[in-house]
């Protein structure tokens, strides 16, 4: 998953021209989708979604909808704007479970694929790694196509991270290991050590979310042992390497 931060519309169809093979959901980060002038953003989610890319936006404009009782008005807004999915999360209000669940359902009827977020965006409300495994559970028992573990736009403090961007490794594991479902995880990680990370620990297809557009190649030449810190463990060593056109390293 790639944030939009605010991308022009030239510089999406540069993104897209160029990385379109290497990601499949593009999230119109926090509330900015309310920012843009209507034509750009239209324009945008079009050409995102005509390279079969799922374009969602940010889950604070879902948590304003929630706070203000217009959950229906933001799902009928958004679905006039294109998009396809739809963030559901909490990391900034308070909801029950029971109403988690009615709104992934509302989001489902409305006929959006669900894509919901587990975790708080502040640090001081701390989420145990056996909480984390109940709350992916339940929505995925709810109908989300995938659920993101919650590590916001730094990869800092938050999640399954320390303050300094490294990873928390018995946090994950115990996770991991409760996780029924792991192809069905998204984990933020917006920092080169986080991906390798997880890339090493989960496999190359590990669903990676909040990846800056400038890292869309970086990334996918991680997965694919391109750079150093994955070379030696994705790279057969007796193999070669085919390069578009034929070529041979």
């Amino acid at each position: 998953m790639v944030i939009d931060k605010g991308l022009g519309l030239s510089e999406t169809h540069d993104m897209l021209a160029l990385g379109a093979d290497y990601f499949d959901i593009l999230k119109i980060s926090f509330g900015t989708a309310a920012l843009y002038p209507l034509e750009q953003l239209r324009a945008k989610i079009r050409a995102a979604r005509s390279h079969g890319i799922t374009v969602c936006p940010g889950g604070t404009l879902l948590e304003i909808a929630v706070l203000q009782n217009r959950l229906s008005q933001f799902l009928s807004r958004v679905a006039g704007l294109g998009f396809d999915a739809i963030e559901v999360s909490d990391g900034t209000i308070r909801m029950s479970a029971a109403q988690r669940g009615a709104v992934i359902t509302a989001v489902l009827d409305a006929g959006f694929d669900v894509i919901s977020e587990v975790g708080k965006k502040d640090p001081t409300q701390y989420l145990p790694p056996a909480e984390v495994v109940d709350r992916l559970k339940f929505d995925l028992d709810y109908g989300a196509r995938l659920v993101i573990v919650e590590a916001r736009e730094s990869g800092k403090g938050v999640g399954i991270f320390t303050g300094d961007g490294s990873v928390k490794e018995a946090e994950l594991e115990s996770i991991i290991t409760g996780l029924d479902r792991p192809e069905a995880v998204m984990w933020e990680a917006p920092l080169k050590n986080q991906q390798a990370y997880l890339i090493l620990r989960l496999g190359v297809n590990v669903n990676l979310g909040n990846v800056p557009p400038s890292d869309i190649y970086a990334l996918e030449a991680l997965r694919l042992g391109l750079r150093a810190d994955t070379l030696k463990v994705t790279v057969p060593s007796e193999t070669p390497f085919a390069l578009e056109g034929g070529d041979r390293v």
